[in-house]
């Protein structure tokens, strides 16, 4: 009988790997962001790095890493912020079997937010943009188990990929105009980009890019859906990573596309529209991982409205915004999974008294909160303060987006009621005794970015100098300076900011009331992106169900008359179409084993088409490849005959064997002659001919063939100039084709093998 002892010990040794984990998972991000401060003085004084390699220098593709004031600030927030997640996901999912592989999908992810936001090429970029695609999908569904993760995972993967097929097109244009991938290239040819042509399809493209990545309508619906990850994912992704790749794309094209009526006003009624749509649907949940998740939408929207104009000051608030949002939201996001964890629910109706009974929580919920809704001394009123001045500073439409900016931060500051005030007060309901203290590694990291909260608000000098003006002069193209203080005197600001708390306030008292509201407005209105988006996923399926049964019906016949028809059709078009081109026939100068030769392929060709029986074609055909091998082995290419023979002969013997067994094909099985088959046959027989005498009789270059007939013997070794080819000059795709020939034989065996067990059976 197993002692209890037993069972302690087992357990003990079930939670080393996890033990071990926890103490070795922060390492690479401490360690990543540590190497970055210590460039900070650098980066302060204006400097900037660069290092890298060559990497594909015919296409002027480098894997090269370039470091200034914007690049540094998003860098820095990555590595450290994900230095707080990984000590946070190590206890969140402490006993997980799968933790190792949520660690290699976390890595990849940080390394491709990295790697995006560092890189100095275009194309290794969009590499590292794609992989940051990959990663996020990888962690949505990490609770593969889930069909709404499954779901929410496939459908940002969707919606990503196809913003960055549009952002790889946007940089080949890019490169075509300033005959460069470097940005540091294209970000001294801003103006023409510009002057170009092409500007307009580029703007447009590197928007659909950015929009999809960072939620911004109509690509919205992603983001909450997304909630489905594991907590930690969702602290990370909406803090630093994913969802802000989006913005430091539009932050690092600014000197190059800004500055034109079409980046100002896209930008501006986008980021304004996306705010709105996003806080009317935060105001109606009662999940607070989703109610977070909206308010990070709202906070996208008002960065992007922001990044739209060519004000310093708007600008700088959406800067300032950038990092004020990713303290906060990060710890709120733990904070949420803290309170999930502990008591079993995230129900905004459910959670009462938890200050209590989570008071470290409470105390980081409450520190985050206040930075969120925008209270001194908290670095939130700053940025608070600085998105009003931005606003007014937008020399368009101030009035537009300083109202868009009061109504999106009233509901930030109800949203932030609702985590930080209704989960923790009131009494309790039910029985508690079950809901236990977090542990030290899950409110530890909430804690800590908390304080910063209040740390830099009391103290926005740390801040203002070393990373806001670097960022802001790397976007402006200008030595900028920026005054980040907790007091600026009474001025318009304030009042706007006096105004944002009433109404916060107001909205907060009066919830219920709200959400009964826009629950039923919005039960008339079936407006939900994320229904369009299942049906429009649903009409893509039924055509591709009508398109596989069009094309693919299974019928061989059918398979190869479209083919033949298309090859006519384009070598007609071809014929028609060039104007330069001569056809002179001479009599062929051939001997009688030579005729003979030719004879036997044609003879072969006109059996096979008249046969009646279809054994009878199949040796027509056969004589029709052995009079084939003649041919090349009479005019000098003895190795391409031998092979032609080999494989007619194992052809004939394959089909000797098969043929019997199938009913089909039977003793006597009989068909009649199709002249249509014949006809067209013969179209493409004529016209591949005729194609191939005008281009054997057409000047013609061949600086390759030259050096492989010059390369073959002193670096091959070889006089057979095909063979060299094959095994030397081209190994590498010679191998590839054995291993597809090899894959193809396998899968063929496989499935006769299960069709011969079943027909046994």
């Amino acid at each position: 009988m197993e002692s209890a002892s037993d069972n302690e010990s087992r357990d003990t040794e079930g939670e080393t790997p996890g033990r071990v984990i926890a103490l070795l998972a922060p390492i690479p991000p401490a360690m990543i962001a540590l190497a970055l401060l210590y460039h900070l003085p650098d980066i302060s004084a204006g400097r900037e790095l660069s290092f890298g390699c060559s990497w594909v220098p015919q296409l002027g593709v480098s894997l090269r890493f370039y470091i200034d004031g914007l690049s540094f600030l998003f860098a820095l927030l990555i590595s450290g912020i994900g230095f707080f997640i990984t000590i946070y996901a190590a206890e969140y999912l402490r006993g997980n079997p799968l933790l190792r592989r949520f660690f290699f999908y976390l890595y990849l992810f940080m390394i491709g937010m990295l790697g995006l936001v560092l890189a100095s090429d275009l194309i290794t970029l969009f590499v590292f943009w794609e992989i940051t695609t990959l990663a996020s999908y990888l962690l949505i569904g990490f609770n593969h188990t889930s069909a709404v993760a499954r779901r929410s995972a496939l459908q940002a993967l969707l919606v990503t990929a196809l913003g960055g097929l549009c952002l790889l097109t946007a940089f080949l244009l890019l490169g075509q105009v300033v005959g460069s991938y470097d940005l540091e290239v294209l970000l001294s040819k801003a103006q023409q980009v510009k002057s170009s042509s092409l500007y307009l399809p580029i703007l447009l493209l590197v928007l659909v890019g950015a929009f999809s990545k960072s939620a911004q309508l109509p690509f919205h619906f992603w983001l909450p859906n997304a909630m489905a990850a594991p907590t930690p994912v969702s602290a990370y992704l909406h803090s630093a990573t994913m969802v802000k790749a989006g913005i430091y794309l539009l932050a690092r094209l600014h000197p190059v596309l800004a500055h034109t009526d079409y980046w100002e006003w896209i930008l501006t009624c986008t980021g304004i529209a996306t705010a709105a749509v996003a806080a009317v649907a935060a105001l109606r949940q009662t999940d607070l991982k989703l109610a977070l998740a909206y308010t990070t939408v709202i906070a996208l929207g008002t960065i992007t409205m922001f990044l739209g104009s060519d004000a310093s000051a708007a600008v700088a608030a959406a800067i300032t915004f950038l990092l004020v949002h990713s303290f906060y939201k990060a710890a709120l996001f733990m904070v949420v999974g803290i309170i999930d964890r502990q008591t079993g629910s995230r129900d905004l109706t459910q959670l009462r008294g938890l200050a209590k009974l989570l008071p470290l929580t409470f105390v980081a919920a409450l520190a985050s909160a206040l930075s969120m809704a925008g209270f001194p001394p908290f670095l939130g009123f700053i940025g608070k303060e600085l998105k009003y001045e931005g606003a007014l500073a937008v020399a368009s439409e101030p009035a537009l987006v300083g109202t868009a900016a009061i109504f999106a931060n009233a509901v930030t500051v109800t949203v932030a009621g609702m985590v930080a005030i209704k989960p923790f007060f009131g009494p309790a309901p039910g029985d508690t005794s079950r809901i236990q203290r977090a542990p030290p590694g899950l409110w530890i990291s909430p804690l800590v970015l908390s304080a910063f909260g209040l740390t830099f608000g009391l103290a926005p000098d740390l801040l203002g100098g070393g990373l806001v003006e670097p960022a802001l002069t790397a976007i402006l193209g200008l030595p900028e300076t920026i005054d980040l203080k907790l007091w600026h005197g009474i001025n318009i600001p304030l009042l706007m900011s006096i105004l944002t708390f009433v109404l916060g306030v107001i909205m907060y008292l009066n919830l219920k009331r709200i959400r009964t509201w826009l629950d039923w407005d919005f039960s008339y209105a079936p407006t939900s992106a994320d229904l369009l988006w299942d049906k429009s996923l649903a009409l893509l399926k039924s055509f591709a169900a009508l398109q596989t049964r069009l094309l693919q019906h299974g019928i061989m016949r059918r398979y190869l008359s479209v083919i033949f028809i298309t090859l006519s059709l384009a070598l007609i078009y071809a014929f028609i179409h060039t104007k330069h081109f001569s056809l002179e026939l001479t009599q062929p100068n051939l001997n009688l084993k030579e005729w003979a030769a030719i004879l036997l392929t044609i003879g072969g060709t006109f059996a096979a088409g008249i046969a009646r029986r279809p054994l009878t074609a199949i040796c027509a055909l056969g004589a029709l490849g052995v009079g084939i091998a003649l041919i090349y082995l009479f005019f000098g290419a003895p190795d391409v005959a031998i092979t032609q023979i080999l494989v007619e002969t194992l052809y004939l013997v394959l089909i000797a064997a098969i043929l019997p067994r199938l009913p089909v094909f039977s003793p006597d099985k009989k068909v009649g002659f199709r002249p249509r088959d014949a006809l067209l046959g013969s179209a493409v027989g004529i016209l591949f001919t005729l194609s191939i005498l005008v281009v054997l009789q057409t000047p013609f270059e061949s600086p390759v063939s030259e050096y492989y007939k010059a390369a073959a013997v002193p670096e091959a070794h070889g006089r057979n100039i095909v063979n060299v080819i094959l095994v030397d000059f081209r190994a590498l795709d010679t191998f590839g084709e054995i291993i597809v020939v090899f894959t193809a034989a396998i899968a063929a065996v496989i499935l006769l093998g299960h069709h011969l067990k079943r027909g046994k059976q």
